[in-house]
């Protein structure tokens, strides 16, 4: 099993169901995606890398960008086509990726480098990038030039890299592992519904926020900003069933927030 298994596993067990539900209370979005729609996004994410950005399976891609529907999105598509995503906070790191993912407000230390570098706004009605990033590609106007079916031109090698984050380096098979091991470990249960603070999902990792839902047959709302005055509201209209880094009262929270 690979990490693309897992969402393919979501696909198969409920297509047309919420998977993902993003919620940021400082702007007001709540932007909802089935299996079905965010596979989508997958599809066109790996299309992207591979036709639009001519990379081959097994390169870097440095995802600088906050936990979000789109960021799930360009996570999966990253790892369907097979490779490897790396943690690069570092501009000056000596070893550059081979493509980058960043916020517009990211770009003034992203924009020179020699990679590819790909701008998202985040914005939910599809607004791209500020005139001044003109040579930049924008996801937003980009994205939609790509099929919504991804085919791979090899299958995935279940010993490549996966995930490089800090110290952690986990192959395309250990990290869907991982997944698993830590959805066991968290008290996660096929049909749950939970409920993820953004900090948390940012301090933790794509594994806990993402992945272990996806490896337990959880769906998953995910928070920004949260307003705490309607939390509880919120998470009785979603059927919230236990929450990480959240704390309401009569909702489970699932094992030690701080993994």
């Amino acid at each position: 099993m690979i990490a693309s298994d897992l969402f393919a596993g979501a696909l198969t067990r409920d297509p047309g169901g919420p998977l993902l539900t993003y919620y940021d209370d400082a702007t007001g979005e709540r932007t909802e995606l089935s299996a079905t729609t965010l596979d989508n996004w997958v599809a066109k994410t790996a299309n992207l890398l591979t036709d639009g950005l001519g990379l081959d399976g097994g390169s870097s891609i440095a995802v600088v960008l906050p936990p979000h529907w789109q960021t799930a999105g360009i996570l999966l598509g990253a790892w369907a086509a097979g490779h490897r995503v790396v943690d690069y906070p570092d501009v000056d790191a000596p070893d550059e990726p081979d493509a980058v993912f960043c916020t517009e407000a990211d770009l003034v230390a992203y924009a020179d480098r020699r990679c590819d570098v790909v701008g998202l706004t985040l914005d939910p009605w599809g607004r791209g990038l500020s005139d001044q990033w003109r040579r930049i590609t924008d996801y937003a106007q980009e994205i939609g030039l790509y099929g919504d079916q991804f085919r791979a031109a090899a299958p995935v090698d279940p010993a490549t890299p996966a995930l490089l984050a800090g110290s952690l380096e986990l192959s395309h098979e250990g990290l869907a592992g991982a997944a698993v091991a830590l959805a066991d470990r968290l008290g996660m249960n096929t049909g749950d519904r939970i409920m993820v603070s953004r900090d948390l999902a940012a301090e933790a990792g794509p594994v806990p926020w993402l992945l272990a839902p996806l490896a337990a047959g959880c769906s998953i709302v995910l928070v920004t900003d949260p307003n705490s005055e309607r939390l509880a509201a919120r998470a009785e209209s979603e059927r919230v069933t236990a929450t990480l880094g959240i704390e309401l009262a009569g909702v489970p929270v699932l094992g030690d927030s701080r993994f």
